[in-house]
């Protein structure tokens, strides 16, 4: 459901719109709860102290200065214009309730205390705590809440538009107490726990200010962190605001324990491997599995000034992918689309690139225990057949595979399918060159990707590329600058691009982002790829209204099989651990859930508070 990696996306209750009439809503007793969990399942009861993998004793104190990469010209993540530090957002904003990482599909309290359900349930009420206040020292209050909801709706990035497209209207009860109304047969099973992320503003600090404006002035706000100063597109020094109001209850307790947080901003992954080592920073995730390996042999590693570390995860891997713009005519023809992606290597670079750190994406939701596999059957089987007449065959007849290259003679086959392919699709060679042969055009194209990940791709893609060459397609490969490059493609201004979007445990509602028609001429959204199929639309409608646990899951696994067998991307790797390398000044809890790299867990050594 930020940046794109940073977005978190949930899976929530169903609510459905009652009217009595035309006129007013039917009432029904509505009734409070301590969380709302899809299928009544939840993992903390009501008078829980903390969450399992916090130490809710950790001392508090001390600097981190952590990596960020690109710039940043606002401090406004929720609107389509400027480029945004979502880091800010995401410590000086508190949102009504929390989801934890080991509960994915659970929102417990925050700034709200408690969540009301009516029987019908076409509202969800957030009670707001009495202790919630802004950083002023102002009360967080329902007018806050509708503040922030109806500046999404109207000001804010196009996504919020699809995100609440099932909200009626809002309505203050109290000063502190709010619901949220339905519309009528919505049928949308995460709405709850989706309003339940918003993050709140404050309305009077509004007044008289542009929200859908980038701007430099930090947001007040209720979280647990202050801007102190900043150097617009440089770094970002946050103070723990002492005063924080929800510092001991249970989703707070055991976060949040360095006093200063500073964030410097870098163009290059190499770069920030560099200040590690020399203590410019202080914690470095690594992206790239050969500097894993190779690049942290010396002696301030050996002599344990720096620590690596593999962080087990049990999350949805990321989709990291080559994305097809499908908008472009040549790859609107899904026969091309698969020849192309037939040429993609993954063997040999995991191998000789990757040091077989990684395993192959084989799913739109890999490691979410829903990918489609083997042939359909069961209630997914009646899913898909509903839809048959507009599937190709093979997706009911071919097991969703990825492509192999274990040697030269697969390889060798791979490529004569692909040139078949080509072939089909009304290409053909002339004088060395794959070309149109109903144009003369050639078959040629860019794939770009952001500078951040410096010169770790060009490894990849120079063999990738030569297998293209092979069957006579002229493909390049270009870095841009990180602002360049979401612009480009906020815009969709590319032929294929490298990316990788984050991927919910419990895919919803934000499917319709991803890949729904409506969000795919939409500048700026997350339909990158451009997908416009009526059978996806209706699969993701399905994933967000299915009432029962084997439902939902069979319609996920429908709509990952319908991804797969169209080929709008060839999906690239992901690693099962987060590789982590720290100053040796740092202390974090020690447990067997999976979890992954939880900074804001983190606490400094006792000589390095100060």
């Amino acid at each position: 459901m930020t940046s794109l990696r940073k977005i978190n996306f949930l899976i929530f209750w169903l609510l459905t719109a009652a009217v009595w009439g035309g006129c007013f809503r039917l009432a029904f007793a509505a009734t409070n709860f301590s969380h709302i969990a899809l299928y009544d399942e939840a993992k903390y009861p009501a008078d829980f102290s903390h969450f399992d993998y916090v130490n809710p004793d950790a001392p508090k104190g001390g600097t981190v200065v952590l990596p960020s990469y690109g710039g940043f010209d606002s401090f406004n993540p929720f609107i389509f214009k400027g480029n945004a530090a979502s880091e800010v957002a995401a410590l000086t904003l508190d949102t009504l309730g929390i989801v934890p990482a080991d509960d994915v599909s659970v929102v417990y309290p925050l700034l709200a205390k408690e969540f009301e359900l009516p029987k019908d349930k076409s509202y969800v009420g957030f009670i707001l705590d009495e202790r919630a206040k802004f950083s002023d020292g102002s009360p967080v209050l329902a007018e806050d809440v509708i503040f922030s909801f109806n500046s999404l709706i109207e000001k804010g990035a196009p996504i919020y538009k699809v995100y609440y497209q099932d909200v009626d209207r809002v309505e203050k009860i109290n000063d502190r107490h709010v619901r949220f109304y339905f519309k009528k047969g919505s049928e949308n099973k995460e709405l709850p726990l989706i309003l339940a992320q918003l993050s709140i503003f404050s309305k009077k600090d509004w007044e008289g200010k542009d929200f859908s404006a980038p701007t430099l002035k930090p947001f007040l706000g209720s979280g647990p962190y202050i801007v102190q100063k900043f150097k617009a597109g440089k770094s970002i020094i946050l103070k723990r605001n002492p005063n924080y109001w929800a510092k001991d209850i249970p989703s707070r307790k055991g976060f949040f324990n360095f006093d200063t947080v500073d964030y410097e901003f870098y163009q290059d992954t190499t770069v920030t491997l560099q200040a590690l080592f020399s203590g410019n920073i202080d914690i470095r995730e690594e992206y790239i599995a050969k500097n894993w390996v190779t690049g942290y042999d010396n002696n301030v590693v050996k002599s344990g000034k720096v620590i690596k570390e593999d962080i087990p995860h049990g999350r949805a891997a990321n989709l990291q992918m080559f994305a097809f713009n499908i908008r472009k005519d040549i790859f609107k023809d899904k026969r091309v689309r698969q020849a192309i992606a037939l040429a993609f290597d993954f063997d040999w670079a995991n191998e000789m690139l990757f040091y077989n750190q990684y395993q192959r994406l084989n799913s739109y939701f890999t490691n979410t225990g829903m990918e489609a596999t083997g042939l359909p059957k069961g209630k997914e089987l009646a899913i898909l057949s509903r839809f048959k007449s507009q599937l190709a065959p093979e997706v009911f007849s071919q097991e969703p595979r990825v492509i192999h290259h274990q040697n030269y003679m697969q390889t060798r086959e791979n490529l004569k399918k692909a040139v078949s392919l080509l072939n089909d699709a009304g290409y053909g060679f002339r004088d060395g060159k794959m070309v149109n042969l109903a144009t003369g055009e050639p078959l040629s194209f860019e794939i770009f990707d952001n500078s951040s990940n410096g010169s770790s791709f060009t490894r990849v893609m120079l063999p990738f590329i030569k297998n293209l060459r092979k069957i006579g397609i002229d493909a390049s490969f270009r870095t841009v600058e990180v602002n360049v490059y979401k612009n480009r493609l906020d815009n969709f201004d590319f032929d294929i691009a490298i990316i990788a979007l984050g991927v919910s445990q419990i895919p919803g509602n934000e499917q319709k982002e991803l890949w729904g028609s409506q969000s795919a001429m939409v500048n700026g959204s997350f339909n990158i790829i451009g997908i416009q199929n009526p059978v996806v639309d209706a699969l993701i409608e399905g994933v967000v209204k299915a009432q029962k646990k084997e439902d939902y899951k069979a319609y996920v696994s429908a709509l990952d099989r319908v991804l797969l067998s169209e080929t709008y991307m060839i999906p690239q790797w992901y690693a099962p651990a987060d590789r982590v390398a720290y100053q040796n000044k740092f202390e974090h809890p020690k447990t067997n859930l999976k979890v992954g790299y939880q900074p804001f867990t983190w606490w400094m050594k006792e000589d390095f508070r100060s």
